[in-house]
């Protein structure tokens, strides 16, 4: 068996490829990546892989047993990069493609959930065995940005009281390395989720930890990407995610399933450990 990972030079790829380690011989990894060279420290074969260059991509698959399509980033043609690579996985004769999707792909009205619904689709179509990962929101999306929030005085989002069920990128390395190395998840979509809470409460516990009162505010959609703009986002990217934002007051960013602490063997890190990691 040989298992390949793309986007191995990215933060969710690099977590993967450790985490594959775990479950595979460093001799059946393949990492993939546009500049391989930056993957030497991993121990494993890297190989060069362009989602935009699909005559470069058959070559880089051959022998790859089982494939991890981690989403693309490019936001321009993520649905015809990915059928770059779901074509290329037929031809190089790939048993089965792992991918990175997003929390209720096919019914979500969330605008970053479009593309990850016509994947889905696309992997469908194809012939090929597949297994879909549905992550949700990861907790660093928010933890992230914890220190200049407490400088401002306050969280600010458009998740008003919605509940919301992110995890760290480490926890859903781990479901991905798990889902590409173990047998038995051929044709399964999975929805990941970790601990539920609102933001409200991820505020208290930030307040708790620093012992100074920092609330949550939240603000209309509209606003709120315009937070985003003023402090740097390009409009693309502030826009979708204070749509995502909006979207979890409306559950669509939460998944109480506990399939992420199944496939990982452990409880998915906490909303106080994330705080707390964040704050350090």
């Amino acid at each position: 068996m040989t298992f390949a990972i793309t986007g191995a030079t990215g933060q969710l790829g690099r977590l993967a490829i450790d985490a594959l380690k775990t479950l595979a011989p460093s001799e059946e990894i393949v990492a993939l990546a546009r500049s391989p060279e930056k993957l030497a420290d991993l121990g494993v074969v890297a190989r060069a892989f362009d989602y935009s260059k699909p005559d470069t991509l058959v070559p880089a698959l051959q022998g790859v047993t089982v494939l991890a399509l981690i989403s693309s980033s490019d936001f321009e043609d993520r649905v015809g990069q990915h059928r770059n690579v779901i074509e290329a996985a037929k031809a190089a004769g790939v048993q089965r493609i792992v991918y990175t999707s997003i929390t209720k792909a096919d019914a979500s009205p969330l605008i970053i959930a479009e593309d990850h619904k016509a994947t889905e689709e696309l992997l469908a179509a194809s012939g090929l065995q597949t297994t879909v990962l549905r992550n949700g929101w990861y907790l660093e999306n928010w933890t992230d940005s914890l220190k200049p929030s407490i400088e401002a005085g306050a969280l600010v989002g458009s998740a008003g009281d919605g509940r919301v069920t992110p995890a760290t990128r480490k926890d859903y390395a781990e479901a991905l390395a798990v889902a590409v190395a173990q047998q038995g998840h051929e044709g399964k979509t999975y929805e990941l989720g970790g601990e539920a809470f609102t933001l409200s409460e991820m505020a208290a516990e930030v307040s708790a930890q620093i012992g100074r009162d920092i609330p949550y505010t939240s603000v209309p959609k509209a606003a709120y990407s315009e937070i985003l703009t003023s402090v740097g986002l390009p409009e693309f990217v502030a826009a979708f995610i204070a749509d995502a934002e909006a979207g979890a007051a409306q559950g669509w960013l939460q998944d109480e399933s506990n399939a992420l602490e199944t496939l990982i063997g452990r409880a998915p890190t906490s909303m106080k450990d994330a705080v707390a990691a964040a704050l350090a």
